[in-house]
């Protein structure tokens, strides 16, 4: 069983969050202040989840077990209504961020992945990617996730490409409660109608006339890739390519529950649990006949809805922190840090690939660093440009106008991510809020209502 010290969880909370961790066979060592905490570092190194219901006085104790114990493992535990403070959390150098309500196995992939990080053991089995669900909207997805998890029936996951619709399978997967079978991912586009159909039922699997014992059930092979699927869960990618024969086979098999097994002509009991990745044109192609409507109305007993990037900007400071040292790990090199200024823009920043384009371009910043740990606004506005293009400063002009008209794109990035609130944005820019008033008026930047 791992071990970790919680340091600042409030009285109340200690009964359930003991109990959500010991399911997921964590134990929790309960500390009241950084001087208890210290003294239980001494005899035991062990990770330290650090409660910010506090604040600002909760991060000085973060600062004060770094100066005593630069190595120990740290993670944050925030309120979902506080993001400013998952941003501080990140600042910190937390190895990662969690919302409440705190999930035991959440934290417990979070330590496997960290220590395998450590150990740079290159054969270590992979964690699935984690949800960031500081965002409301993420929430609602998690609320749902849970409740897939309990059942058995169809899920549709439907989003842009890039918004974790297959990690959001594998998080409903994972959090069954009878832990069976295995994950099986079907790419439908990826062969053609008679490769589709051999790749999912197997060899000699099509039905013969006069095949009096067929008794209306599909066939499948042990050779196929649904026979793998048996108690499991079958996610299928691009359903609206799979040709209208397997997909009538695919929708006969949800039905029946029953298949016939083509090597020994026994029928058996057939669960799995199908869950479909979907593109927000799933509905048109359903309307247009390319998805046969008694197969949707199988795969979409539960429809789970993904938020774009741009809509959950609350969960950009951990998901980045979560990319750049999962990517500093795959390198084999320290993890790096972001400034504030450099978290601030990615923040702001567009994101029309979701997260799958976040990811590339934390790499390619990492790729392009010198050295040191620490990364500067400079660093990542050598890869990226406000209006989404290549490079930042395309258009030429002098230098002082290049400057201004990135001042004033930032700037009203910012204060969109903060919806006008310019407290808000201040801090996150580094400046007082006259200097930002002033700024917006020498630059005509409109505040975002």
């Amino acid at each position: 069983m791992k071990s970790v010290l919680y340091l600042g969880c409030p009285g109340p909370e200690r009964a359930d969050t003991e109990r959500l961790l010991g399911a997921a066979n964590v134990s929790v060592i309960w500390a009241d202040s950084v001087s208890n905490a210290l003294s239980e570092l001494q005899r035991r190194d062990v990770p330290v989840l650090l409660d910010l219901s506090r604040g600002a006085a909760a991060l000085q104790n973060a600062r004060e077990i770094r100066h005593h114990r630069a190595a120990t493992l740290m993670f944050a535990v925030v309120d979902a209504r506080r993001p400013d403070l998952t941003t501080e959390a990140v600042l910190e150098g937390m190895a990662d961020v969690f919302a409440r309500p705190l999930g035991g196995r959440r934290v417990a992939n979070a330590i496997d992945r960290e220590l395998k990080y450590e150990s740079h053991d290159a054969n270590a089995p992979a964690t699935d990617g984690d949800l960031y669900s500081h965002s409301a909207s993420m929430r609602e997805v998690m609320a749902l996730v849970a409740r897939a998890s309990t059942m058995r029936a169809g899920v549709l996951i439907r989003g842009e490409e890039g918004t974790g619709r297959q990690v959001t399978a594998r998080a409903i997967h994972s959090q069954q409660a009878d832990g069976r079978g295995a994950f099986v991912v079907i790419n439908c586009a990826a062969h053609d109608a008679d490769g589709l159909d051999l790749h999912l039922f197997g060899q000699n699997t099509r039905r013969q006339n006069g095949d009096h014992e067929w008794k209306g059930l599909e066939r499948v092979s042990r050779q196929g890739r649904l026979y793998e699927t048996l108690n499991g869960t079958l996610y299928l990618q691009n359903i609206a390519e799979a040709s209208s024969r397997v997909q009538a086979r695919l929708a006969r098999l949800l039905r029946d529950r029953e298949v016939v097994l083509s090597e020994t002509g026994q029928t058996i009991d057939f669960d799995l649990r199908p869950i479909a990745g979907v593109n927000p044109g799933f509905d048109e192609a359903v309307r247009e006949g390319r998805v046969r409507d008694d197969l949707c109305r199988r795969l979409s007993v539960l429809r789970i809805d993904m938020p774009p990037l741009r809509n959950r900007r609350e969960d950009i400071p951990a998901l980045a922190n979560y990319f750049m040292r999962e990517i500093c790990a795959s390198l084999r090199i320290p993890p790096k840090t972001l400034s504030r200024s450099a978290l601030s823009l990615i923040a702001a920043l567009p994101w029309r690939g979701n997260a799958a384009e976040l990811r590339t371009l934390l790499e390619s910043v990492v790729c392009g660093l010198q050295g040191g740990r620490g990364i500067g606004l400079e660093d990542v506005l050598t890869h990226v440009r406000l209006d989404g293009g290549p490079a930042v400063f395309a258009n030429g002009g002098t230098l002082k106008q290049a400057r201004a008209r990135f001042e004033r794109d930032y700037i009203a990035a910012v204060l969109e991510q903060h919806r006008g609130r310019i407290s808000e944005a201040a801090k996150a820019l580094g400046i007082q809020r006259t200097n930002l008033y002033r700024k917006m008026r020498l630059l005509r930047v409109v505040r975002s209502k």
